[in-house]
């Protein structure tokens, strides 16, 4: 076992410097904002920053659009490259499969659609229907 290994075994690494380690996030701040804003899910209930993590716990992160669930492989609080930040963690082939598949309803509707009016309730109202049909929100 390396020296990094064994550091990173025996310390306790909070969800937000864990988060910000892993690159989902550029800064701790926006990591800690993310956490209380209910954008990420730790084992299934809402995260908080100060949370110890545990290699195999399960992350749920709300990333714009797109929902990614991904499994703890390791523990680091220091923030390397992308290429040593992916050896971190795996995203569940569910997640890959449900993100693709929603691209590619995205990719379908053409993007936006713009309009030549602002629109009325009703039409608000089948917005946001097709939004929950088509992503589920």
């Amino acid at each position: 076992m390396s020296k990094a290994e064994k550091q990173s075994v025996s310390q306790a690494i909070r969800l937000d410097k864990w988060l910000w380690a892993a690159r989902f996030y550029k800064t701790r701040s926006l990591c800690k904002d993310a956490i209380d804003g209910g954008k990420v899910s730790y084992n299934g209930s809402k995260g908080k920053a100060s949370r110890t993590v545990e290699v195999g716990a399960t992350i749920t992160l709300k990333l714009g659009f797109d929902e990614k669930t991904i499994l703890i492989l390791a523990l680091s609080e220091q923030r390397r490259g992308a290429p040593e930040a992916q050896l971190l963690y795996e995203e569940t082939a569910e997640s890959i499969e449900k993100r693709e598949k929603r691209a590619l309803q995205h990719k379908t509707l053409g993007g936006r659609i713009m309009a030549d009016h602002k629109p009325n309730k009703k039409e608000r109202r089948d917005i946001k229907q097709l939004k929950n049909d088509i992503f589920g929100m």
